[in-house]
């Protein structure tokens, strides 16, 4: 037993050396003195614990009190900012305890007090967590303010649910108190397993049949009431054209005015495609539409000049507005300034002929560009779902920023206008009637990724054509949709100069009054990790770093902070809407960038070059921004997102890392929050910890709500399809996929059954297991 003891001295030792050098490092910084004090009183005890000193003993109770103090004074009661503060420290206390009998050659009298101290201080320690970690309270909801809307319960017609983009379904079947009864009804698997996967499907249900596209664009027609395949058709996309991952969110369904119901393609489904076309099919046998474009498909990249595959692609669904098809497309993003253009182009739905192109910079162009032209490369493009307002005659286009992200000064005046900005585009015309913009020359790759929402929205002169656009920022804002005034409050505050290029720097930006999922600034406090010695490495990152709170400027000579990081906030997964009990539900992340712009010559050395240049060094399963060129630039990007630690993969910033939450539509007040995500696929090393603890995780996907009380969401990384409850967020059911839920589900209705359906494709980049599971859950019949 002595042996056991010296080599618990020892390692005191050790852990007192590294606490007290890193922690005078920290010191030196400006950041908190507890960490050299500590690894010194660490070195004594563990000396004397060595020499089976029982006055190790005592010093080390010492040290570990005044850490409990400590703790409690710089974290209070957040259960998840003192597990490193007190976990690790609470093990070697129970060490030191079991070692009471040697040290003391008193036998085990003194082990059991010391023991008996130990379980009042656990039990202290797991009141003080538990404590913490209550969820907010609900709040009444209010009572129905926007109406029904154009909700359905039958159908799914579009990837919002409805035109509105409402993601709320009228059926009532499934409630809180028979959901515990749900079961598989039918699963259905594409076979479409690609090496860059995240398939992020939201199908459609179109009478008795439903229709997805897969990760490559796959397209299949399966039965309503059983999943059985009814026809498939593959526009046979090339591996080369996947950028970061193979992605299609979804497919459009399209009614040919006047057609009768059985000529061809009186109907039709309608995909983009990762290789850069527009895909038509009948609807009801899956054959291409041959009066559609060349043979049912249109290339989009014409008029681009010369494409290198992967660079433009189509991984979002395409609104129709009065028969016009209006597509944006990503731009492979951190590759080039010289990118291609980000034009929007509209499309006839019947003939595929092309009725308007939208390039920015060149406002006066109407179609491609004439021989020895090509659109404006460079320019902020749409990669995301754009909302479609027949009554309006408008399509509503979240905007990106310009090719080259991080870094402005070549932009010119209409990029910098444009970016990062909800457009609305008048379909008849191809021209913007308004716009609103969200980040003033962003460099924060702050693009608006979430669908915009149409509601009638109540003002005190009435109901209000509305629009709620949610932000990476977490801003969400409410804008009337026939002009683009806001209908709440926005406030351009001062934020921070500086960086690399300080003369582009805005000196305010615009924050919403309404509603903001963002937290406040991070501090020295928020670092976290698994144990002490963990957490001091990100305190001393944290110092190093440069930080001046949101829209800090990018720097080159330094790591800078990005707080909420280009994962938002919210992003493409948008907003849910229940318009009957006037509620918007929002999931949201809640964790940092840890960014570096590096100079030309340090990026080239590392073989940081475009897609397509033979010099590139292919990034396996790379994070976007992770070593991204941005070539035409003086500097490449490296995001470190999520800011996480060498080694053990762990987060730098303490749980949670992601929330759900319910709004009032009426005053933007906050009616519940809650950490969204279990910790049973998260833990140090890449290990799943298994533990059922909401933690709140990372999360790419969105909600629906139902006219039952319920929101269905997957989205998280511990691979679970939750019910939620929308009175008090509470989960009232959930299942575990087989693959991760990174998919906004869906929800209809089949003879007198309703259908709750989820895709579990999984995401290499949230890490979640890959599959190719369109599932399907009821009630038991009857």
């Amino acid at each position: 037993m002595s042996v056991l003891v010296r080599l618990l001295g020892a390692l005191l030792v050790l852990i007192g050396l590294v606490l007290g050098v890193g922690g005078a490092w920290l010191a030196v910084l400006g950041g908190s003195p507890y960490y050299v004090l500590v690894g010194l009183g660490l070195l004594v005890a563990g000396v004397l614990i060595a020499r089976l000193k029982p006055a190790g003993a005592i010093i080390y109770f010492v040290v570990f009190a005044l850490t409990l103090v400590w703790a409690l004074w710089e974290a209070g009661l957040d259960g998840w900012a003192l597990v490193p503060r007190l976990v690790a420290p609470l093990v070697i206390l129970l060490l030191v305890v079991l070692s009471l009998p040697i040290l003391t050659r008193r036998g085990s009298k003194s082990m059991l007090v010391g023991l008996a101290a130990f379980v009042v201080l656990v039990g202290i320690g797991g009141a003080i967590v538990a404590l913490a970690n209550r969820p907010m309270p609900a709040k009444p909801l209010p009572a129905a303010l926007a109406g029904p809307g154009a909700a359905m319960g039958g159908d799914w017609i579009a990837y919002g649910g409805s035109r509105e983009a409402q993601r709320f379904s009228a059926a009532g079947q499934i409630t809180k108190a028979n959901v515990g009864e749900l079961e598989r009804a039918w699963t259905f698997r594409t076979g479409d397993l690609p090496e860059k996967f995240g398939a992020e499907t939201t199908p459609l249900k179109i009478g008795d049949t439903v229709y997805l596209c897969s990760a490559m664009n796959k397209l299949f027609a399966l039965d309503a009431r059983d999943g059985k395949p009814r026809w498939s058709y593959d526009p046979k996309v090339s591996k080369d054209a996947i950028p970061y991952t193979a992605a299609c969110r979804g497919v459009t369904w399209f009614a040919q005015p006047g057609a009768a119901p059985d000529a061809a393609c009186a109907t039709r489904i309608i995909e983009g495609t990762l290789d850069g076309r527009l895909i038509a099919v009948d609807a009801r046998t899956g054959r291409p539409c041959a009066g559609f474009g060349q043979g049912g498909q249109v290339d989009i990249k014409l008029g681009m000049g010369q494409v290198t595959p992967g660079m433009v692609s189509i991984t979002s669904a395409p609104a129709i507005v009065r028969g016009v098809i209006v597509t944006g497309h990503q731009v492979l993003d951190g590759q080039k300034r010289w990118a291609p253009s980000g034009v929007i182009q509209g499309y006839d739905a019947v003939t595929g002929q092309m009725r308007f192109a939208w390039d920015m910079m060149a406002p006066d162009l109407t179609g491609v560009p004439p021989q020895g032209r090509t659109y404006t490369p460079g320019t902020p493009n749409m990669w995301t779902t754009a909302t479609g307002d027949e009554a309006q005659g408008l399509v509503y286009l979240p905007m990106g920023n310009s090719a080259a992200d991080y870094y402005s000064s070549l932009r010119r005046p209409a990029e910098k206008a444009w970016s990062s900005a909800l457009v609305a585009l008048d379909v008849a015309t191809g021209k913007p009637r308004w716009k609103f913009q969200t980040a003033h020359n962003d460099v924060w790759d702050y693009d608006l990724g979430s669908q915009a929402t149409l509601v009638d929205f109540p003002t005190t002169a009435g109901k209000t054509p509305a629009i709620i656009l949610p932000s990476k920022q977490g801003e969400i804002y409410v804008l009337d949709r026939r002009t683009g005034a806001p209908l709440t409050g926005v406030q351009e505050r001062a934020v921070a100069g500086g960086g690399v290029e300080p003369a582009e720097r805005s000196k305010t930006q615009p924050f919403s009054l309404y509603h903001t999922l963002a937290k406040p600034p991070l501090t020295e406090k928020d670092m976290w990790g698994m144990s002490p010695i963990d957490q001091m490495i990100c305190r001393i990152q944290f110092k190093r770093a440069v930080y001046k709170g949101p829209y800090t400027p990018p720097e080159a000579k330094s790591r800078w902070i990005q707080y909420p990081g280009y994962n938002g906030g919210s992003d493409w997964g948008g907003i849910a809407l229940d318009p009957r009990r006037g509620v918007i539900v929002a999931n949201y992340n809640d964790m940092p960038n840890y960014n570096r712009l590096v100079p030309r010559a340090e990026a080239d050395a590392k073989g940081w070059f475009p897609r397509g240049d033979p010099r590139e060094k292919t990034k396996a399963g790379g994070a976007e921004g992770a070593g991204d060129p941005q070539t035409g630039v003086p500097y490449a990007i490296d995001v470190n997102a999520g800011w996480r630690l060498p080694g053990t993969g762990m987060l730098c910033k303490r749980p949670p890392y992601g929330g759900i939450r319910a709004i009032d539509l009426k005053s933007g007040a906050t009616l519940w929050d809650r950490p969204f995500g279990t910790a049973r696929r998260n833990g140090p090393f890449g290990i799943p910890s298994m533990l059922p603890i909401d933690i709140g995780t990372p999360n790419n996907g969105g909600s629906v709500a139902t006219a039952g009380g319920l929101v269905f969401i997957a989205a998280a990384t511990d691979n679970l399809f939750r019910a939620i409850d929308i009175e008090t967020g509470k989960t009232v059911w959930s299942d575990v996929l087989p693959a991760g839920g990174q998919a906004n589900p869906m929800v209809y209705e089949q003879d007198g059954r309703q259908y709750v359906v989820i895709m579990a494709g999984g995401h290499h980049f949230m890490e979640t297991p890959e599959g190719d599971y369109l599932i399907a859950y009821a009630l038991p019949k009857g």
